[in-house]
């Protein structure tokens, strides 16, 4: 049988599934500012298995290329009460997982997918060409992309991203020691692929986080504060933070989100919290331990008195954001305004913020800084000059972004439209790289279970994937999301050029299109050429 080899050039937004047919409509140039990395794909139809190779030539440097892998979902989506817009709901096989491309590939009867990433920075602004070749050892099958780099930077403004760093999954996974050497050197790898695509606030492990832990269970710990009972109260040791704080400012990271001082909805336990007592290293609070207690209010005082000491002198008292509980809800408005009253008082002058979505917390100024997620972050709209937002595993219903398998890279990359418009000024996703099924109870194969155990739908708990050398893999979500923020940013080149309402013009068609978080065009074309629109204005207005 011949072999027929079939070449298509896709965006980074498409997604092929087992069984997708390939559209003949090649995507085949895009422009970039000389800060930015893009990717496109380049997908390969065969009739039969072959070995081959894919090479790319230009004169751009830094170019990446991956193989685009498949993995399972149990659980791909909520199949009650989501709204209709998804590629595939059914569990199955999803691209997702980004493997960097071995000198020699083995390509599969059907269609296989290429991912090719260009990083505009060290290049020269201009027209640049990239050839693709995949050779099967007696013949080459080429595909010209063409690249203009634009002589401008995205501008990233004060915009925050936090994606919560769960180094004690990279324990678990590893099979490593808390503060060993191989612990560190891991936790530096995977905060480094964090940095480099977008996230310049880092979920800093006081005592270990109360996050998603079964009433009564723990998750293993990774407190970085030494903490010593003492005949007078407490001591504090700060070293593990100071190594910390080092580490993530090699990765340039420059913001640091303080783990949160009381148990997760509620705020009605402290967390847990270890210490030296008479040489015996314990828990001394924990669930057994009322979030209000005399005890551990303080514990609280003594504490902050030496962590502001710390933080004023590190300089950082404008690069922390302290934390009360997550995601508590009206039911539980009680126990939490109890908390936040004193944390509050404790931290006075400090960004507090937290997860949670009613606006009577807000309203009723119980927490000064919401974080509402994006299914219900209109109520907050226009109401705080600090607005940010956040979505999880729930916001599967009015056509919100989320980063889920099942979503289309469009519904994934929309958020930057719409958080430029709103002003918002920060973003916090839970799960980087989170590797046990709910509430912590035991650790999956991040290649096998994608779903935490099927709790959690595909996508939402994890954006790397851990290989064996103790670096991540990245995923397709990750870089798409990047893709996100980049536009934020390019719309603040823009808007620093011609004026916000001008760029925001461009976006919203002169008034034809009203973005909301819930209301933006289900197209792929709409999403690509505004950005072409963004860049040529701003190469118009340099």
């Amino acid at each position: 049988m011949e072999r027929n080899i079939k070449l298509t050039l896709l965006s980074s937004l498409e997604k092929l599934y087992n069984g997708d047919s390939v559209t003949d409509c090649d995507y085949s140039s895009f422009s970039i500012l000389k800060n930015e990395k893009k990717s496109f794909q380049l997908a390969v139809e065969t009739n039969e298995d072959f070995e081959g190779t894919v090479s790319v030539s230009s004169d751009l440097d830094n170019i990446r290329i991956y193989s685009v892998e498949m993995i399972k979902s149990d659980f791909p989506m909520v199949k009650n009460g989501c709204d209709d817009y998804f590629r595939i709901s059914d569990d199955g096989y999803y691209p997702d997982l980004l493997l960097p491309l071995s000198e020699i590939y083995s390509f599969k009867k059907g269609t296989n997918v290429i991912w090719i990433e260009i990083d505009a920075n060290g290049n020269c602004a201009g027209e640049h060409k990239v050839d693709i070749a995949v050779s099967d050892g007696e013949n080459s099958f080429n595909k010209e992309f063409n690249v203009e780099i634009i002589n401008a930077e995205l501008n990233f403004k004060d915009f925050l991203y936090t994606c919560w760093f769960h180094t004690d999954c990279l324990m678990s996974y590893y099979g490593i020691e808390a503060f060993s050497e191989e612990y560190w050197r891991i936790t530096e790898n995977f905060l480094k692929t964090a940095r480099e695509y977008g996230m310049n606030c880092v979920l800093t492990p006081l005592f270990t986080p109360p996050l998603d832990t079964e009433i009564g269970g723990e998750r293993p710990t990774v407190q970085l504060v030494d903490v010593t009972v003492t005949n007078n109260g407490y001591s504090f040791n700060f070293d593990k933070l100071t190594r910390w704080i080092e580490m993530a400012k090699r990765c340039g990271v420059e913001h640091f989100e303080l783990s949160h001082f009381f148990t997760q909805w509620g705020a009605r336990c402290a967390p847990k919290i270890m210490a030296s007592v008479n040489g015996e290293y314990k828990m001394i609070f924990g669930w057994q331990t009322k979030a209000t207690s005399k005890e551990y209010t303080e514990f609280l005082k003594a504490f902050s008195v030496e962590l502001k000491k710390y933080l004023e002198a590190m300089q950082l008292k404008d690069k922390v954001l302290i934390h009360v509980s997550d995601e508590p809800n009206f039911s539980m408005i009680l126990p939490y305004s109890k908390a936040s009253k004193i944390i509050h008082k404790l931290f006075k002058g400090y960004k507090i913020v937290d997860a949670l979505s009613d606006y009577h917390f807000y309203k009723w100024k119980i927490v000064t800084n919401p974080i509402p997620a994006s299914d219900a972050i209109e109520k907050f709209i226009g109401k705080t000059d600090n607005l940010w937002t956040y979505y999880c595993s729930s916001q599967h219903k009015k056509y919100v972004s989320n980063r889920f398998f099942c979503n289309s890279g469009l519904r994934t990359r929309v958020l930057g439209y719409q958080m430029f418009k709103y002003d918002v000024k920060g973003f916090l996703h839970w799960g980087y790289n989170f590797y046990y099924t709910q509430y912590s109870k035991a650790l999956v194969d991040p290649y096998k279970v994608s779903d935490a155990g099927g709790k959690f739908p595909s996508g939402d708990s994890y954006v790397v994937y851990p290989a064996k050398d103790g670096t991540p893999y990245h995923s397709t979500r990750l870089k798409v999301f990047f893709d996100a923020l980049q536009d934020i940013a390019a719309l603040n080149t823009l808007s620093s050029l011609i004026g916000k309402d001008k760029a925001l013009d461009i976006v919203e068609e002169n008034g034809a299109l009203n973005i909301t978080f819930s209301n933006y065009p289900h197209n792929d074309e709409w999403l690509l050429a505004t950005r072409e629109k963004v860049n040529a204005e701003i190469k118009k207005n340099l």
